[in-house]
């Protein structure tokens, strides 16, 4: 049932993106409905296939092999076992922030990224219980509808940035530069509100299926409040903030805390350690 839940998502995000550039599209003129519909069926191909590698990409990830990744690859490769699932690629992101993330459109072709940060931050049953949560994410079939939401939010963003330009040419083709501008509203609001509708009602489950593929909640209970900590005096600096709904815990930059609380990609931390400490009684 809730892998028929995010595909659903996934084919209404889909849809959505195809229809967001040939709406703007019309809002520049009607000579550029068709070129949206390109643009926009371009954009799906791209967001379905290669999301998953844009996001590594940009997190500049080296992948670890059995050979390289020592104890941190040997640890995903002993709870994907646990949790049924095909071993995933394993990266290491060269940021002191301290982060993690899962990615790829299947459990078949999907990868778990750590930063430098997270892995010598959090101690072995810290780390074990990150691990399970990414995990857990590709088991779910997250991690599909999580990159595509990026890609989409990254989209609007796109558009939100540089539609001004478009406003001055939309004079001469016939277009009203009002509903451009407002499109430009639109977009930049509409980027947050998707990553933060996707991510928020995941993480929970997330964190309770971790717990059970690492056999404790006690784990990922102190590696969240961790994170949730150093997150803050570390802020993850990444080129692509569409992508914040990827990590296990809000990616901070010295935004404001009511920014935080209304367009945050996730769910309270402490919210999500209480809900662990009730599985831990």
């Amino acid at each position: 049932m809730h892998s028929f839940i995010n595909n659903a998502k996934t084919a209404i995000l889909l849809g959505a993106l195809i229809g967001l550039f040939v709406a703007v599209g019309g809002l520049m003129g009607q000579q550029y409905l068709w070129l949206g519909l390109l643009l926009g069926g371009v954009t799906n191909l791209i967001a379905f296939f290669f999301s998953d590698k844009i996001a590594i990409k940009a997190m500049r990830g080296r992948e670890l092999t059995a050979e390289t990744g020592g104890d941190l690859y040997h640890m995903v490769d002993r709870l994907r076992k646990r949790a049924d699932l095909p071993m995933p690629k394993v990266y290491l992101c060269p940021h002191d922030a301290p982060n993690a993330f899962a990615t790829g459109r299947s459990p078949k072709h999907a990868a778990v990224a750590f930063t430098e940060g997270a892995v010598s931050l959090l101690n072995p049953a810290e780390l074990e219980g990150v691990a399970a949560h990414e995990l857990a994410h590709i088991k779910n079939r997250d991690t599909l509808i999580s990159t595509i939401a990026a890609m989409v939010a990254g989209t609007l963003a796109f558009i939100a940035q540089y539609s001004f330009y478009f406003m001055l040419g939309s004079r001469r083709s016939g277009g009203n530069p009002l509903f451009m501008f407002a499109g430009v509203i639109l977009a930049a609001v509409g980027a947050a509100i998707i990553r933060a509708m996707i991510s928020r009602t995941r993480e929970f489950q997330a964190d309770a299926i971790g717990a059970e593929i690492a056999g404790s909640p006690e784990g990922l209970m102190s590696a969240l409040n961790k994170l949730n900590t150093y997150s803050r005096r570390i802020p993850l600096r990444q080129p692509n903030p569409a992508q914040n709904n990827l990590f296990i815990v809000e990616p901070l930059a010295g935004v404001s805390k009511t920014l935080v609380t209304m367009f945050a990609t996730h769910p309270p931390t402490e919210k999500r350690i209480a809900a662990l400490q009730r599985l831990a009684d």
